[in-house]
């Protein structure tokens, strides 16, 4: 059963274009080509990637915030509830109103407690502006090397200005040293990524990230089995361009250098929609779709690999369309976070400056127990309240 499977996952007609065999692409004296059996070793260099991070974060990113003037922020910490943590546990981390009435007399807490104790549990479980600026930091590390080393391995390649030189004699191609690092470091990074998505800093396109991940990790892999090495050297320069720029703005937001934060992130809008709306459909697909057909017929893995470059293409149009709402509301001087950011950010803050409001009118104690009474429940601040702030 297992003989039969492995014979038809590497059955020729699925990989290959008719007339060739996998015998055609055996290393000869003059030729290397890619080997499935190479990516064995992408699985140690992402844990790999993973150890040089932790350490990393720790004894460069780490410091270097300090540098920067970042500190952790102190939140305020939610008191002891068995109650209230047992339902945050397992069932809601943020009740509908009807289960905070419920809860309120189960717990002996005013509604308004209730809703308090939730704001600021919620809050403890949010990342901190230094968590943040050690992901940053180091995905801006590996995407600068990424971009520069790519740039040196193609700069002097036809096909990084010819596009139809990606198909001169495909699919014996031999595959370049450069090539060969190129794609397993990308691929191990994207490997490391994935395996620690679960512990990095959640935003609302969580689920975009992992189908990215994934798409990347399977483009990479397919690509280098049926050697379309060039076209996926291509893709992954394009798509480290923009990177950059993003993650150096986001170091800049934390550190509160705002004017360079801004302009970054207006250099990196362009480049992204210059890369991945106008390069990557209508140079490097436009490539994967016509060009190939002037060498051979269509066959399986054209389809497939062209089809997960749309998946791609489909991801950056929704990342665009939230990039584009940012730069309206930049413009217009409403920009006070990231799109993707969570909203639980913006409750923490109302939290706060529902304090401060209280302290400034000397209501900070037993507040809640007129509230509960329906003493000064009309005193509490507007929930609207924000307090201006850029967060990416």
């Amino acid at each position: 059963m297992f003989d039969t499977l492995y014979e038809w996952f590497w059955w020729d007609r699925i990989w290959l274009p008719v007339n060739l065999t996998w015998a055609d692409l055996e290393d000869r004296e003059d030729r290397v080509y890619a080997k499935a059996s190479h990516l064995y070793v992408v699985v140690p260099y992402t844990f790999a990637f993973l150890l040089i991070r932790y350490l990393f974060e720790r004894w460069i990113a780490a410091p270097l915030a300090v540098c920067a003037g970042i500190k952790q922020r102190v939140r305020l910490k939610a008191e002891d509830n068995p109650v209230l943590e047992r339902y945050y546990m397992t069932q809601s981390r943020n009740p509908a109103q009807g289960d905070v009435d419920g809860l309120s007399k189960k717990s002996s807490l005013s509604v308004r407690q209730v809703s308090r104790w939730f704001r600021r549990r919620r809050s403890q479980d949010l990342p901190g502006i230094l968590k943040k600026f050690r992901e940053a930091s180091w995905r801006f590390v590996f995407y600068l090397s990424a971009f520069i080393g790519g740039t040196v391995a193609l700069y002097d390649k036809k096909w990084f200005y010819d596009t139809r030189e990606i198909w001169t004699g495909f699919p014996k191609q031999s595959m370049l040293q450069s090539q060969y690092w190129y794609y397993i470091l990308e691929m191990s990074f994207y490997g490391s990524l994935l395996l620690s998505v679960a512990f990095d800093v959640k935003r609302k396109d969580f689920k975009e990230q992992i189908i990215h991940h994934l798409a990347t990790l399977v483009l990479l892999s397919f690509s280098w089995c049926v050697n379309y090495i060039r076209i996926g050297t291509l893709v992954m320069i394009v798509h480290d361009a923009s990177d950059v720029l993003l993650e150096s703005a986001k170091l800049f937001n934390y550190a509160k250098w705002e004017k360079t934060c801004k302009s970054l992130f207006v250099l990196f809008a362009l480049v992204f929609m210059g890369t991945r709306l106008v390069i990557f459909p209508f140079w490097l697909i436009h490539s994967t779709w016509v060009y190939p057909l002037h060498h051979y017929p269509a066959f399986f893995g054209y389809y497939f690999f062209n089809v997960m470059l749309v998946v791609l293409l489909c991801l950056h149009i929704f990342w665009a369309y939230l990039i584009l709402c940012m730069i309206r509301k930049f413009m217009f001087g409403t920009l006070t976070r990231d799109e993707r950011s969570d909203n639980e950010e913006e409750e923490e803050e109302e939290d706060e400056n529902e304090d401060q409001h209280k302290l400034g009118n000397g209501l900070a104690v037993g507040e809640e127990a007129k509230d509960k009474n329906g003493g000064f429940g009309r005193l509490s601040p507007p929930e609207n309240i924000r307090r201006s702030k850029t967060v990416y």
